[in-house]
């Protein structure tokens, strides 16, 4: 039996797997485009053109264009206020937010500056809609060990206490993995968690050289793992959960059709997998929508979504007694 969409929009949700800029919705962009008059329209209509890719290293320059309309802390506060507004609005409790701070600094943001708007801004979002918001700062791959080295300080020296991770984004093609490892060592040691990205546009190598050079804790993407059944067969053993965003593979080309996405291959190997938006305006989804799209692919009824979304809590980095409260939450939604 197919499950409706608004019980889908009325769940109670966790995302682990969403990023920062790539969260403002044609309303924010614009907002900022207007603040900002430049090469990014400030027309929420013509954004549709805009934001449709060719492919991944297009939707990296397009990303890009957006990240430089965030010009000083006021814009931090905006769009973070508002993309918490948004994620609220679809019924998501907890989320990780994948930040990028260093791209926001070398454009000349203060660091401190951009810390305490990012802090405002989830103070502000948790009191007014109730969404708790914790933050994964993340190395621009395709800024390279400068990219990384800067990341970490900001993460180290100046990450705010709501900081529970440290990740890699950008580009895999042409950045191995293994060149980050003082970076994540660094921040390992210092309590944060690693969450890369890799194997979205790369082969199970890549998602190998996160595991054991990165000490990835949970692996963003993981698009290609069912290419190799010994590292499916290793996620399984170990749980380490996958943050599967199918929309995304799609709009970037990683994966050809929705009927061909891994997703399946994944749950039935017995792959811990959670289900994620990545930069849901960019590719027309929301997290909403996502779900909607597993279920389908999964043959999934409601207490099969209500499971894949608890996967997703159980996934997280929400402190135990945070984790039973929305667990509770999601099953009395479910029983009710």
């Amino acid at each position: 039996m197919a499950v409706s969409a608004d019980f889908i929009a009325g769940l109670p949700k966790a995302e682990l797997h969403v990023h920062h800029v790539g969260s403002a919705s044609p309303k924010i962009v614009s907002a900022l485009a207007a603040r900002h008059p430049g090469t990014v329209p400030s027309d929420p209509a013509e954004l549709n053109d805009y934001f449709t890719f060719t492919d991944f290293a297009h939707f990296v320059t397009v990303y890009l264009s957006v990240v430089d309309l965030v010009k000083n802390d006021e814009d931090v506060r905006l769009l973070t206020y508002e993309v918490a507004t948004e994620m609220a609005a679809q019924n998501i409790r907890y989320a990780e937010l994948t930040v990028t701070p260093y791209t926001s600094v070398v454009r000349g943001i203060a660091p401190e500056a951009f810390m305490e708007a990012i802090e405002d801004a989830r103070v502000a979002a948790e009191r007014d809609h109730g969404i708790q918001l914790r933050w994964i700062f993340d190395i621009p791959g395709e800024l390279g060990l400068e990219g990384a080295a800067g990341t970490a300080t900001l993460a180290l020296d100046h990450g705010p206490s709501a900081l529970v991770g440290f990740g890699l984004g950008g580009p895999e093609i042409g950045v191995p993995r293994p060149q980050f490892k003082p970076y994540f060592d660094q921040a390992r040691a210092a309590g944060l968690h690693s969450v890369p990205h890799a194997g979205e546009t790369t082969g199970p190598q890549t998602i190998w050289d996160a595991l054991r050079e990165l000490g990835a804790e949970r692996i963003g993407h993981g698009t290609s793992a069912t290419q190799d059944p010994e590292l499916l067969r290793y996620l399984a053993e170990h749980q380490i959960p996958l943050e599967v965003c199918p929309t995304s593979n799609i709009a970037t080309g990683a994966v050809t059709a929705l009927e061909l996405h891994p997703l399946r291959d994944m749950v039935d190997a017995g792959v811990l997998v959670t289900l994620n938006s990545d930069d849901p305006p960019m590719f027309a989804t929301h997290l909403n929508a996502e779900y909607q799209i597993a279920a389908r692919l999964l043959d999934l009824d409601e207490a099969g979504v209500v499971a894949l979304a608890q996967q997703a809590v159980r996934s997280s980095f929400l402190d135990e007694t945070g984790k039973q409260r929305l667990l509770a939450e999601m099953d009395d939604y479910a029983a009710g």
